[in-house]
């Protein structure tokens, strides 16, 4: 099979695949319940996430016994893509231990804690590609009720204490070192975690939103083990990394600024071209906008565009190269707002 007619046919699939999770994560209740889970796994005498993964399949309308890409679906997509989790790995998280979380409210943030039931489904860590070309998202779920600190703007979740974040903030905290930028404040999480480690001079914060600072500054930050490592700037974030985020004064950036992928990837885009090469950045949920991304340079190839294809090699052998992550993170600076349109 040709490298195009391969691209074309797994992002087809990867496109179907991300379909059926649109459909299991829509909910903000869970398909099944615990008893019902239970009882399933007591019947067919499956292990209590087999149970799950077979009643999930079922309710997607998978039919692996006669169809066989829904066989693949279930096999090779949702399968590798269900993590179990457990509560007490999460208490044991630096941020969640050692801060008691009030409610508050302040203008149109507030300070609040939200319920996640029993095997109610949640994103769960930045999609993978495999070797195969296929995109797995990380989908998580507790067997057990969890609450996690969340703060809200306008009634809308704005950031939260729940392992999707603490996941996707792993790899960023342990490239932070000496003096670091952080654009978006949140709950602070970046910067607990930033701070405490001992390679991490000084943690600025920047943050637009005076009502987000203030509950920060009152509520959270006198509870941090090293507040005097952390600086906190009210100014606008592309305004600041375009003038003053410069390698004399920092060492390591990192930008969460977005909801998802949605809001996120034309903020990337910009920030990828105004950031100083010279800076080690770090972009929240980068992987995701860059495997989304690398769906409309198939979707353009495929259908000759000419908008984002046009920035791929004329040699079909090196596609697969520039269709890696590396190669879509080469590309990013140099894709226009407009070629997404």
């Amino acid at each position: 099979m040709d490298i195009r007619r391969m691209l074309f046919q797994r992002n087809e699939e990867n496109l179907r695949a991300m379909e059926l999770f649109a459909r299991l994560l829509q909910s903000d209740a869970p398909l099944f319940s615990s008893q019902e889970v239970l009882a399933f796994a007591e019947d067919t005498r499956l292990p209590q996430q087999d149970a799950f993964l077979t009643l999930l399949s079922a309710a997607c309308g998978l039919e692996t016994d006669r169809i066989p890409f829904h066989k693949t679906l279930e096999k090779e997509y949702l399968r590798p893509a269900l993590n179990g989790l457990r509560t007490e790995d999460f208490l044991r998280n630096d941020y969640l231990s050692r801060i008691r979380f009030p409610e508050a409210k302040q203008g149109d943030w507030e300070f609040t804690h939200l319920t996640c039931a029993p095997y109610q489904l949640f994103p769960c860590g930045e999609s993978r590609l495999t070797a195969q070309g296929r995109v797995i998202p990380g989908i998580g779920y507790f067997t057990e009720e969890w609450a996690y600190p969340a703060v809200l703007e306008g009634g809308r979740e704005w950031m939260a204490v729940k392992p999707n974040e603490i996941f996707t903030m792993a790899e960023p905290l342990r490239s932070a070192h000496g003096s670091v930028a952080a654009f978006g404040l949140g709950l602070g999480y970046f910067a607990l975690a930033a701070s405490i480690k001992e390679n991490v001079s000084s943690v600025t914060v920047v943050e637009r939103d005076k009502h987000a600072i203030s509950l920060f500054s009152k509520l959270l930050l006198p509870q941090f083990p090293h507040p005097e490592k952390i600086r906190i700037i009210q100014e606008d974030a592309f305004a600041f990394a375009e003038k003053r985020l410069t390698p004399s004064a920092y060492d390591f950036a990192f930008f969460d600024l977005w909801h998802d992928v949605s809001d996120g990837l034309p903020q990337y885009l910009k920030l990828r071209k105004i950031t100083s090469p010279l800076i080690e950045c770090s972009y929240w949920i980068e992987d995701e906008m860059l495997l989304f991304l690398r769906g409309l340079f198939i979707d353009d190839l495929q259908n000759d565009a000419g908008k984002l294809d046009a920035l791929l090699p004329k040699d079909d052998g090196q596609l697969e190269d520039a269709l890696s992550l590396p190669g879509l993170r080469g590309l990013a600076p140099k894709i226009q707002i407009d070629q997404l349109l």
